[in-house]
């Protein structure tokens, strides 16, 4: 407890905002040994931490992939109401391996709580469903009108991230993704939200493409976090313009 409340200090001190993450399988892949109500445990240990550390909010990669839709609608409607009495926003991230591994059981689960808000880091979906979600029917209104916060990496439809955002090769997956954090933006401002928050989230831990033999990375992992906080930090401040 002392660690935290320390840590809470220095971060005021230098005028920092905290998102705090929490796994509430254990991990970023759940314990699969771990039941329902041990998830729940989880998050409220983090909401009572959470008192302590003061982030602006909670980013959760909860539940897991395997439970029945059933068990999906109790998890996330007990996790909201631990939430609620908690007095800290809970933010649901859209994972792999995490209860919000797909864009259709995400909808579902809204049709029936439509009070969750959830991170946006579609690029877990590009891998699940093989493809960019950027056909007609691909219809993900009812999700981007509930995300309160965005997870910039860029995936496509073999992989959660392209080697590198910049080269020519991955445009197309870039501008789908831009467009759909436009649409959130949009979405947003229209909510009255008067900020809003995004995390680069380029990672090294199988992300980062290797080369063979060497494992050597194709690019640094600092400059393309760089990178996409530059550019979407530019994105941003025109789109607001239009």
């Amino acid at each position: 407890m002392p660690v935290m409340a320390s840590a809470a200090d220095s971060l005021q001190q230098e005028g920092l905002d905290f998102i705090a993450v929490v796994f509430t399988g254990g991990d970023v892949i759940p314990d699969q040994s771990w039941t329902m109500q041990q998830h729940l445990n989880r998050l409220q240990g983090a909401l009572d931490n959470a008192l302590l550390m003061k982030p602006r909010f909670l980013n959760l990669l909860a539940g897991n992939d395997r439970w029945p839709m059933g068990q999906q609608v109790e998890f996330f409607g007990r996790a909201q109401e631990l939430s609620d009495a908690a007095g800290v926003l809970c933010s649901f991230e859209t994972h792999r391996a995490s209860s919000l591994y797909s864009p259709l059981v995400t909808l579902e689960l809204i049709a029936r709580l439509p009070q969750l808000r959830f991170t946006a880091d579609i690029c877990h979906w590009i891998v699940v469903c093989e493809r960019l979600l950027n056909d007609t029917q691909d219809d993900l209104r009812t999700f981007i009108d509930r995300v309160h916060h965005v997870q910039a990496g860029v995936g496509y439809d073999q992989g959660p991230q392209v080697p590198h955002p910049a080269t020519p090769e991955y445009a197309g997956e870039v501008a789908f993704h831009q467009h759909l954090w436009e649409a959130v933006w949009a979405s947003q401002r229209a909510r009255g939200y008067n900020a809003t928050t995004l995390t680069p989230e380029f990672g090294p831990d199988g992300y980062t493409h290797l080369l063979p033999f060497t494992k050597a990375p194709v690019a640094d992992l600092w400059a393309l976090n760089l990178h996409m906080a530059q550019t979407q930090r530019s994105h941003s401040h025109q789109w607001t313009k239009r």
